[in-house]
């Protein structure tokens, strides 16, 4: 299938800004749509259409703030280039503490707003690839089977194979072939990559089961 082509998205509730930039955008083969209201912008949004957004500050009704703040809840994450006055560098900052992309001052040269777009376009690339990979990812972490849910979590969380053994009441040889199917099925070549992969996947939890980690009780010998 066909990758759709990235639009440059401009929100601005001035008419000659937005023929302006459609134009200036346009001359360079870029895919433009424009809106002259943030509540317009998002009744079309739609959220698998690469691209970036220009995005006035000040607009009656919504706020380019307020349209950022309604992108962040939905966990929206097309990068977002604000267009703002002097006054309004305050109110920039503190968009870009909010995950804005970037942000230019009313009057920019056409070359240094063509550029930033080019480095959102490509952020937007880079994100859209990492959300792929993490996909797949899932997607074989469903293929698993149970127990071999159960053997990833414990490799994982850093358990030695006869500690596995002990615990699930398998020999180390089953935890083995457990061990290189996972790896087979989740397509990685090293316990780091999986790791790695696990971390993306769930931050959070793996970062605790780290913190949580003090060490293994080994069964008792003899």
């Amino acid at each position: 299938m066909k990758e759709p082509v990235p639009t440059v998205f401009v929100v601005d509730d001035d008419h000659a800004a937005r023929s302006s930039l459609r134009m200036l955008l346009k001359s360079m083969g870029l895919t433009t749509q424009v809106y002259d209201c943030a509540a317009s912008f998002l009744q079309a949004y739609d959220a698998n259409q690469p691209g970036c957004l220009l995005l006035d500050v000040r607009m009656p009704g919504m706020s380019g703030l307020e349209l950022q703040q309604q992108l962040n809840q939905h966990g929206e994450r097309i990068p977002v280039i604000f267009l703002t006055g002097h006054g309004d560098v305050t109110m920039a900052v503190q968009a870009m503490q909010h995950g804005a992309f970037d942000f230019l001052l009313k009057p920019f040269q056409d070359q240094e707003l063509l550029d930033r777009v080019q480095r959102a376009l490509a952020r937007d690339r880079s994100n859209r690839s990492q959300l792929k990979l993490l996909d797949d990812a899932q997607q074989r972490l469903q293929s698993l089977t149970p127990r071999e849910r159960e053997v990833l979590d414990l490799v994982v969380g850093g358990m030695p194979n006869k500690v596995m053994a002990y615990q699930l009441g398998i020999s180390q040889r089953t935890i083995e072939i457990h061990r290189a199917r996972v790896m087979e099925k989740m397509c990685v070549a090293s316990l780091a990559e999986l790791v790695r992969m696990m971390v993306d996947l769930h931050p959070q939890r793996e970062a605790t089961r780290g913190s949580q980690a003090t060490g293994h009780i080994c069964p008792a010998a003899g």
